[in-house]
């Protein structure tokens, strides 16, 4: 062989070569590509007549974090548990029938959404606790833009952390209080978000019991058998921009310790034993920023100390501001008295809250230096009101000259009106407040 030939053999061969190591190159690489993009996420159709025609079945075959979608259709099923980690989605408003015989949902996994269904008719239950979903002991749920119909409790949450209820809306339609269960039911649960729901005919529109950190916001809660809103034992919540009205008993706090209540509306929650919102045993109560427009009682306060009241409307209500007189170290500042029939009462003759700045549309008084504020001290508790509290039928004399006569003469001469109950710098004109702000 020639050297020549030698030569060519030689660099055939390192060709040869480097176009193996560029291949195995290539194939690693593109190995290592593929390792690298992730799993394509499974997607199981649920549908009436299909190979999948319930969502339990479509949960049998859902592998963690798969996304089930629930065609148009009416699905009867046993209740459906959700034991792994999966986001369940309607389209066209599939129904979810209790039948009036069961719960619907149970929901023991974490991280797990549901999304566009609606649920209907979970019957009543004296022994147990039915709701269309239930999630228990569970992390990072997302109950989301659902609609119930017809539940016993709508959406029942217990030791959760971390979840969302949000853009659901929640009809019932019991008549007594003992048939009907919450719409929005919280236990011993942490840093869960209610907001933007809308509820009506349960016994309680939205219920929290043993709860910390949760934040209630932008709801509508209206024409409930008992409250808009009941919370006992629920330490550091916070409820903003939701409104509460035509309940049979408003809003009750119980037993609770540093709540914030801003920017909510308190409407229309009227009769005999009926108040836009009740302390009961509470501490560190801010209340800023709210609206109590016809109310039997706008605010009521039994045990309750530290409350921070400002910036707060009361406008046409029974009682706007009734003050027990276990309830004390209250301060009451910018807020506007419009057209109550009694601005302030109490039960007794001491009082431990300190009031400043208000405005009241019954002052009387006068501004000499025109600073916008009033020379005159008012007292806004009138005679009347402690006869009434003392002997609630003489208030069929509220009308009469007689009355009229008995508060101016107090108003001169006080004599039986709380002497610590007073208002040093009244404001002379309504206070106003932010466009858009209520």
């Amino acid at each position: 062989m020639t050297r020549r030939a030698e030569r060519r053999r030689a660099r055939a061969a390192r060709r040869t070569v480097a176009r193996a190591v560029v291949a195995a190159a290539g194939a690693l690489a593109l190995s290592a590509g593929a390792a690298a993009l992730p799993a394509q996420r499974q997607t199981i159709v649920v549908a009436p007549g299909s190979a999948v025609p319930t969502l339990a079945a479509g949960l049998r075959a859902a592998r963690p974090g798969a996304r089930i979608v629930v065609r148009p259709g009416v699905y009867r099923e046993p209740m459906i548990v959700v034991d792994r980690p999966v986001e369940i989605v309607g389209e066209g408003w599939p129904t979810l029938d209790g039948e009036e015989r069961r719960q619907i949902m149970s929901v023991t996994a974490d991280d797990v959404t549901v999304r566009g269904i609606r649920f209907a008719h979970v019957g009543t239950s004296y022994m147990v606790d039915r709701a269309a979903i239930k999630v228990a002991g569970a992390a990072d749920c997302a109950i989301l833009d659902n609609r119930f119909d017809d539940t016993f409790f709508g959406i029942y949450l217990a030791k959760v952390t971390g979840c969302r209820v949000e853009g659901n809306v929640l009809r019932a339609g019991k008549r007594t209080e003992s048939a009907s269960g919450n719409g929005i039911h919280l236990w011993s649960s942490r840093g869960v978000v209610v907001a933007r729901n809308r509820i009506t005919g349960h016994r309680d529109g939205i219920y929290l019991e043993f709860s910390r950190a949760d934040t209630v916001r932008g709801n509508v809660s209206e024409g409930n058998l008992r409250y808009g809103l009941h919370f006992m034992y629920s330490d550091s919540c916070h409820y903003v921009d939701n409104t509460f009205r035509r309940n049979q008993a408003g809003v009750a706090v119980m037993y609770t310790k540093v709540v914030e209540m801003t920017g909510n509306r308190f409407e229309s929650n009227w009769g005999s034993a009926s108040y836009g919102l009740l302390l009961k045993e509470i501490a560190d109560a801010t209340i800023v920023g709210n609206r109590f427009e016809r109310n039997t009682i706008g605010l009521m306060a039994d045990g309750a100390s530290r409350i921070t009241a400002r910036d707060n409307d009361f406008i046409g209500n029974g009682w706007a501001l009734k003050l027990l007189s276990s309830t004390y170290d209250g301060r009451f500042a910018a807020n506007n008295f419009v057209a109550n029939t009694f601005d302030v009462s109490t039960n007794g003759r001491e009082s431990e809250n300190a009031f400043d700045g208000n405005f009241y549309d019954t002052y009387r008084g006068y501004d000499l230096d025109h600073d916008g504020v009033g020379d005159v001290p008012h007292r806004p508790v009138r005679l009347f009101s402690i006869i009434v509290e003392r002997n609630e039928p003489t208030l069929i004399l509220l009308r009469g000259i007689f009355v009229g006569l008995l508060d101016a003469a107090e108003r001169v001469i006080p004599a039986l009106t709380p002497e610590t109950i007073v208002d040093a710098h009244p404001a002379m004109a309504r206070i106003p407040r932010r466009a858009g702000s209520r």
